[in-house]
């Protein structure tokens, strides 16, 4: 989709620094969480607001990427529509069969944000075959 060091239209320059800055903050609170900065409230009223913390990078991620499709000409919308669409779909049917796995062959279990990261991957995957809208 994009090559972040040669973004010259603004909707792709916009895009990459929005996504270096939602990406930084989860980063940020990722490294923080791992490294033991909130091991005090695990399991507390208050993990939840580490939990939303967490994922409103994520939220802001998905946000950057929408607005990028909107402030973009049709065919770059079209084209990055598509491989959303596309990545989406991979994505929950290889969740939802990796969960199938867990319940009826005893698949170890997977944590449910790892369909983010999931996403993310098949994205980069099939990207490079969807370069027309048709």
């Amino acid at each position: 989709m994009l090559t972040l060091s040669k973004q010259t239209a603004p909707a792709g320059r916009r895009y990459v620094i929005r996504t270096m800055a939602f990406m930084g903050g989860y980063v940020a609170v990722m490294l923080a969480t791992i490294g033991g900065a909130f091991d005090a409230i695990q399991n507390t009223p208050a993990a939840w607001a580490l939990a939303l913390t967490v994922a409103a990078p994520i939220a802001g991620q998905i946000w950057a990427t929408l607005s990028f499709m909107r402030d973009s000409d049709e065919f770059v919308r079209a084209v990055t529509a598509k491989q959303f669409i596309v990545a989406a779909g991979v994505a929950m049917a290889a969740f939802s069969a990796w969960g199938f796995g867990e319940s009826f062959a005893g698949a170890p279990h997977a944590e449910g944000w790892m369909i983010y990261p999931l996403f993310w991957a098949v994205f980069g995957c099939v990207s490079p075959f969807i370069r027309s809208s048709n």
